[in-house]
């Protein structure tokens, strides 16, 4: 897949063929044209300065995620920030392995460029269930 590029700040177990296989899956679910996707897994401090700098928010967050697109209906031009150590209190808070947390976290971020949001409790209700209902069926696929 020449559309995506992924890049660790730190070695993890959840292999880029893995993530390719997920995002193809997640491509023919959610009926989604990805003309370039980039997933970077960062340390704290970069998420914390990628938040400050765009976002005017002065706090850690799990994910950032940004849509390139001029308008919706273009294939996705996006990039996925990840927090490793979020991610891995995460794993730690809801007792799931690292690889789960980091996974649901990618779906987070494809369904936020697909057009899904998390604003207001019905839509974060909705988006949650979306993520429930991908990161079972890729379990289920795929062993992580």
């Amino acid at each position: 897949m020449s559309f995506l590029e992924i890049y660790y700040y730190k070695k993890i177990s959840l292999s880029k063929s893995l993530i390719r296989k997920s995002l193809k899956i997640l491509k023919s679910e959610l009926s989604l044209s990805i003309a370039h996707l980039q997933i970077n897994i960062l340390n704290d401090a970069d998420i914390i300065s990628l938040n400050q700098k765009y976002l005017n928010h002065d706090y850690n967050t799990d994910i950032i995620t940004f849509d390139y697109r001029v308008e919706l209906a273009n294939p996705i031009d996006g990039e996925i920030f990840i927090s490793f150590e979020d991610a891995q209190k995460n794993a730690e808070k809801y007792k799931v392995s690292l690889n789960n947390e980091l996974m649901r976290l990618i779906i987070h971020g494809v369904l936020h460029l697909s057009g899904f949001d998390d604003k207001s409790s019905i839509e974060k209700r909705k988006m949650k269930k979306m993520e429930n209902y991908f990161l079972e069926k890729l379990k289920a696929e795929f062993e992580f």
